[in-house]
């Protein structure tokens, strides 16, 4: 099966998975679950916007930070920016945060809301060098649009 073709079950899966869930905690932990299960990847989670810092959120893989400041590091530009951000070595990302040395390439998407305040970022790391492209961008992003109005609503209502 090709990645594309992951990727479609892996929408459908999430579809399911988050239908009537009405915790975000558990939202965001069966989604970083089944995209880290599914594709293989070395560590996938969310941070969520908290004020002025992303803050971690659930995940699978290594330990990891536990804060990072707007604008800082791929996931805060990404932040800062509204928009995806794939960097196919972390080494070569100005301000990079190295949470693991074992962290090559990594994929993160802005989970946003319909009047495009970012509310969590999607995090994907990879121990190998350029493993994301367009077709990951793609289908990711896909899936943060997918949980977006279930994410708006429980973060809202846990302010």
């Amino acid at each position: 099966m090709n990645k594309d073709e992951k990727y479609r079950l892996l929408t459908e899966q999430i579809k399911a998975l988050v239908e009537g869930e009405t915790d975000v905690v558990a939202v965001m932990a069966n989604v970083a679950a089944a995209i880290h299960e599914t594709m293989g990847f070395f560590w996938t989670g969310f941070y969520r916007v908290i004020g002025r810092e992303l803050v971690l959120g659930p995940f699978q893989g290594p330990v990891a930070c536990m804060h990072i400041p707007f604008g800082r590091g791929v996931c805060g530009t990404a932040w800062q920016r509204g928009e995806t951000i794939v960097v196919p070595d972390v080494e070569q990302f100005p301000g990079h945060i190295a949470c693991s040395s074992l962290s090559r390439s990594e994929i993160v998407v802005p989970v946003l809301s319909a009047a495009g305040e970012v509310m969590a970022v999607l995090d994907i790391d990879s121990r190998e060098l350029a493993t994301f492209d367009d077709t990951d961008r793609l289908h990711l992003e896909q899936i943060c649009k997918l949980i977006t109005p279930l994410l708006f609503s429980l973060l809202n209502d846990n302010k």
